[in-house]
């Protein structure tokens, strides 16, 4: 599979911190493979999925390499940035009346970037627009409507629309549902599955809602503290986790058939931006650590059976059975 997106060994700074935001992130996107990027508020799931449009932080620095359809963005200048985010790689933000000028219609929102960095005659980009619109679901007159008119589920729709106006290879969802309820929820995330498939695209669904990434992705990537934790094909990392923060994750994820009681919690804070990190960025929080967790940062490791997935602890192995009942029973 020909890989739409390719993150080697990124690594974030920013001004003041004590340590790498993000440390060492290895990450793929293949072409109409949809990849859900999981973990807890401030893990850096945001800022990965906004390296990738160079979207950066003031005074942020970055090593490494993010490659879009085989060219690296940390190298771009700036001709070569503004073709990527009008036709290569778009992004869907997580709140939609935030994103849209509330004092503009939408038709100019959607043909704004197409008519300027693109030099779109206007007629064309108002026909592009139209077809946008109609492929998640909403009629031409919304064309002619301001944002204050729509709803919030129309609003999510109008922006998966405009980051199909470029025709791009690369959709990145930051959490693109947040906002919304449950059963538009459900909406969204099936219009963005079809979308996906219908025009080819690679989709990186930036989440901490593990139910969805469980409904929508074909490969997950567990993220705390700036770190991949673990990896590997949706289905068998949430069936059979082998780090003990995705078991934790999924322990305290809501069930229907779950039993009654208080809902599992992750003992602790992740650690601060201004503390240095030199062990394992989970073992202040993991039941399981011994010395070697606080001294030694774990490795990625290839699980023994299934080389498709990778984990960093030191003690996968030896925790496998006890991850996988905890998970499932808890």
């Amino acid at each position: 599979m020909t890989n739409t997106l390719e993150i080697d060994g990124l690594r974030l700074h920013l001004p003041g911190a004590a340590r790498p935001v993000l440390a060492g992130i290895d990450l793929t996107v293949g072409a109409r493979e949809t990849v859900a990027l999981v973990g807890e508020s401030g893990s850096g799931k945001s800022l990965t999925s906004r390296s990738v449009l160079r979207l950066l932080p003031p005074g942020a620095t970055t090593e490494g390499r993010v490659a879009v359809q085989g060219q690296d963005v940390l190298t771009m200048d700036a001709k070569q940035l503004r073709q990527l985010r009008t036709h290569t790689a778009a992004m869907i933000f997580q709140d939609p009346r935030a994103a849209i000028n509330p004092l503009r219609r939408i038709g100019d929102f959607l043909t704004e970037s197409l008519r300027l960095n693109a030099d779109t005659p206007a007629q064309q980009a108002d026909e592009r627009a139209v077809r946008m619109l109609d492929a998640v679901g909403l009629g031409e007159r919304v064309l002619r409507q301001y944002p204050g008119q729509l709803s919030g589920g129309m609003l999510q729709r109008v922006m998966i629309a405009s980051a199909l106006m470029g025709d791009p290879a690369l959709i990145l969802a930051d959490e693109p549902t947040t906002a919304l309820d449950v059963t538009t929820q459900a909406e969204v995330v099936g219009l963005l599955d079809d979308l996906r498939e219908r025009f080819g695209t690679g989709l990186l669904f930036v989440t901490h809602d593990l139910g969805l990434a469980a409904a929508i992705s074909d490969r997950v990537y567990v993220m705390y503290a700036g770190r991949i934790a673990e990896t590997g094909p949706a289905e068998a990392l949430f069936d059979r986790p082998r780090h003990p923060y995705t078991a934790a994750l999924l322990r305290s994820t809501p069930r229907l058939d779950a039993p009654q009681g208080r809902l599992a919690a992750i003992k602790g804070q992740p650690p601060s931006l201004k503390e240095e990190l030199t062990g394992c960025p989970f073992a202040a929080r993991c039941p399981f650590a011994t010395q070697a967790c606080a001294e030694e940062l774990p490795p990625h490791r290839p699980v023994p059976g299934e080389p498709d997935r990778l984990v960093a602890c030191h003690h996968s192995d030896q925790l496998a059975d006890q991850l996988a009942g905890s998970a499932a029973h808890d």
